[in-house]
């Protein structure tokens, strides 16, 4: 069984709840979100300590979320709220942040941001409150919003499919084939839906509806499809559960297996950045990691846990999902 090394604490000084914690793609800087309307910028420092160089203000309440734009755009940040906003920041010089696009189209609260894969350009998809989402493109400084119904009542979470196709490192054909934009989205109405974009038409569609969470979807995250040749999309609900939803082939329905259920809601979902390992947190204050066996079986194992302070209590039981 493996364990978790000792993490450093990162202390933010937010004055409020924190909802969002993002590294940039380099992992060299993490921005912050929290219901004091602010969102924070960390450079690292020596050793494993984190130096405060910028707050952005430009939110009139909570922040859900933020995200960190691919470093060919430049340095860019996206933030969402409770003011239905998103802000897109730009850092000018260094340690210094101006807004380089705000978007107030929203009705309800924005509750989640999303960048693109750096292939489609720079695009950004929200989910808000009001049913829908929005995906905002800026191409030649010119910036375009299409908006568009997702679920029967609020959207809480939006996630990218990545812009290679599954098995593209295993086929050569596959890798010349036109990259597909598509992204996941998860309801108030229990649903994940995936969308894609018809080129044909020149607007955003629904591909499928995956039905199996029984309360609010609350996190969606698409896994990366490096090595893989299945596309897997992970969803976890406030009725406690996990679902990982796998496609063999896009002509194919998703099949879905269930974690083992959790005693309480699930928030949040992330991968690894090779797609092998899933981390799910909750209403539990824990972190459980799980991974994929190389048995040949196919199954899911919890590989460790950590709680609150960023302990791993041991030992951990050992469940596990057979796909």
């Amino acid at each position: 069984m493996e364990h978790a090394t000792e993490s450093a604490p990162l202390r933010t000084e937010h004055t409020d709840m924190l909802h969002a914690v993002q590294p940039d793609y380099y992992g060299k800087r993490i921005a912050t979100a929290s219901s004091d309307r602010t969102v924070k910028v960390f450079e690292s420092a020596s050793g494993d300590s984190w130096k405060h160089t910028a707050d952005l203000k430009g939110h009139e309440g909570p922040v859900w979320d933020v995200t960190w734009a691919h470093p060919k755009f430049g340095v860019l940040l996206a933030s969402c709220g409770y003011d239905r906003k998103v802000i897109v920041w730009k850092e000018l010089s260094p340690n210094t942040w101006d807004k380089l696009f705000v978007y107030n189209g929203h009705e309800l609260s924005v509750n989640s941001v999303s960048f693109a894969p750096h292939e489609f350009g720079l695009m950004l998809a929200c989910a808000s409150s009001d049913s829908s989402c929005s995906v905002i493109t800026c191409a030649e400084g010119t910036w375009d919003v299409q908006k568009f119904q997702a679920h029967q009542i609020g959207v809480n979470a939006v996630s990218w499919a990545p812009a290679l196709p599954p098995a593209s490192l295993l086929s050569a054909t596959a890798i010349t084939q036109p990259a597909v934009k598509r992204f996941a989205s998860a309801g108030c109405d229990n649903l994940v839906k995936i969308w894609k974009f018809s080129t044909a038409e020149n607007q955003w569609k629904c591909d499928d509806t995956l039905k199996g969470h029984k309360d609010w979807v609350r996190d969606v995250a698409w896994c990366p499809s490096i090595g893989l040749t299945s596309s897997v999309v992970a969803s976890c609900s406030q009725d406690g559960t996990v679902i990982i939803w796998t496609q063999d082939d896009p002509t194919k329905p998703w099949e879905p297996k269930e974690l083992p259920k959790f005693n309480d809601v699930v928030w949040k979902l992330s991968w690894s950045v090779t797609g092998n390992i899933l981390a799910v947190s909750g209403g539990d204050d824990k972190v459980t990691l799980w991974k994929e066996s190389t048995d040949g079986e196919g199954t899911w194992k919890q590989i460790s846990s950590l709680d609150e302070g960023g302990n791993a209590p041991s030992p951990q039981p050992q469940h596990s999902l057979a796909l």
